[in-house]
């Protein structure tokens, strides 16, 4: 019997007997569990953008949109119906609830933003402020809106950073006034730094006053109304309380739509992981191309080892032993590949974080697990029919050369 030490200094030296062999063996293996991990981690750096998007503006969040959102059977699309438009009153009613914290009613719009001549199309959003702490702006110069009824009669503006620079460069914009369309607006803040929030770039865009957009705009119907909740408000509760209050004020009719950011957010995660999934198994093909390599080498070394093998068999070995040879050495082979790989794969999502840091790419720690285990479970597999094939070589005819 072949003692475990015996076996693993032959496949050591079989494996360093033949380099080019190993090195290409391991180099697809490595190929293999490095794609792997790179793909994942672009699944779940998307998983882990979204939640931090999430975090950045609250979890504690209901938005409010205008329509009951409907749908029809079978595979017929989501539409809505807008009996009456969401306005102001209702959002100042809806901020009267005892589970409501805060109210940031949205009237929204674009517009050319204007100052001596250098101008701008941006989005304008016309809100209370309320707006700012709602979705966790914080201002870098000046001030954000008072705290008066709807900062009636206020021609008053705070600028996103980006736009600042654009319009005023290193000189200060607070106190100065700007065009927006038609309209004369004074510059009361600057916002801080932030960047993009779920598609809506927080640098690049003006505030104003509700009341001010009404006119703006031309309108008074809302686009949605955020409402964020008290610290031990139930997320249900308040929704239910909502509608009817809308409900109410509306005829009865129950023309709105509530969605809440845990919703939203647990949504994106259920998506994102699946896509990470299945990203992860589509990038799992380039293992078994790896297997189905090992295979053929396998095949190739039984033929030239005959006589090695024959001579095993001579002095005792059983097709057993034989048999575990073979595949001891695609397991060291793979195991190998894959540290290799693991190692690689790192390293790049490592240079990626640095070269592009505003979205960082994470490993999930199953797919280095799954991505081993796979490695080492199709070698396995892949090899055994070759190693099976080894063990049953007649040592008389093997030791003959034929």
């Amino acid at each position: 019997m072949i003692r475990w030490n015996d076996r693993w200094r032959f496949s050591m030296q079989v494996l360093s007997l033949n380099p080019i062999r190993t090195a290409i063996l391991v180099i697809t293996v490595a190929i293999g569990v490095s794609s792997v991990l790179i793909l994942t981690s672009i699944g779940e750096g998307a998983r882990n953008y979204i939640n931090q998007e999430f975090s950045n503006i609250g979890s504690d969040l209901l938005i409010v949109l205008p329509g009951k959102k409907e749908t029809g059977g079978g595979s017929l699309p989501m539409y809505s119906t807008t009996p009456r438009e969401l306005t102001w009153q209702d959002a100042n009613a809806i901020k009267q609830l005892s589970s409501v914290k805060e109210v940031a009613p949205i009237n929204a719009g674009t517009a050319l933003v204007n100052y001596q001549g250098l101008g701008r199309e941006v989005i304008v959003i016309g809100s209370t402020s309320d707006f700012l702490q709602v979705r966790k702006l914080s201002i870098a110069k000046g001030r954000g809106f008072k705290q008066d009824e709807r900062q009636r009669a206020r021609h008053e503006c705070v600028l996103g950073a980006k736009l600042k620079r654009s319009l005023f460069g290193s000189q200060s914009a607070v106190g100065k006034w700007v065009n927006i369309a038609d309209r004369r607006y004074r510059v009361v803040g600057v916002l801080a730094e932030r960047g993009e929030s779920l598609g809506l770039d927080m640098r690049d865009m003006a505030i104003i006053p509700i009341s001010s957009a009404e006119s703006l705009f031309n309108t008074t119907a809302l686009f949605r109304v955020i409402v964020s909740l008290n610290q031990f408000s139930h997320e249900t509760t308040v929704k239910q309380q909502i509608i009817e209050l809308i409900k109410a004020r509306h005829e009865g009719e129950e023309d709105i739509t509530i969605v809440s950011q845990n919703a939203m957010m647990d949504a994106f995660n259920n998506i994102t992981q699946l896509v990470t999934a299945a990203i992860g198994v589509i990038a799992g093909i380039s293992l078994l191309v790896a297997g189905f390599l090992m295979m053929n080498v396998s095949y190739v070394s039984v033929v030239k080892r005959r006589a090695e093998i024959g001579l095993l068999k001579a002095v005792g070995a059983s097709k057993k032993e034989v048999q575990w040879l073979f595949l001891q050495e695609s397991s060291i082979l793979t195991l190998l590949g894959a540290l290799v790989g693991v190692a690689l794969g790192y390293s790049l999502v490592w240079l990626a974080n640095t070269l592009i840091p505003y979205f960082s790419l994470a490993v999930p720690f199953w797919a280095t697990l799954v991505s081993v285990l796979s490695a080492i479970v199709i070698s396995i597999a892949f090899t055994w029919f070759p190693a099976s094939n080894a063990a049953g070589v007649d040592p008389v005819i093997a030791m003959r050369g034929n």
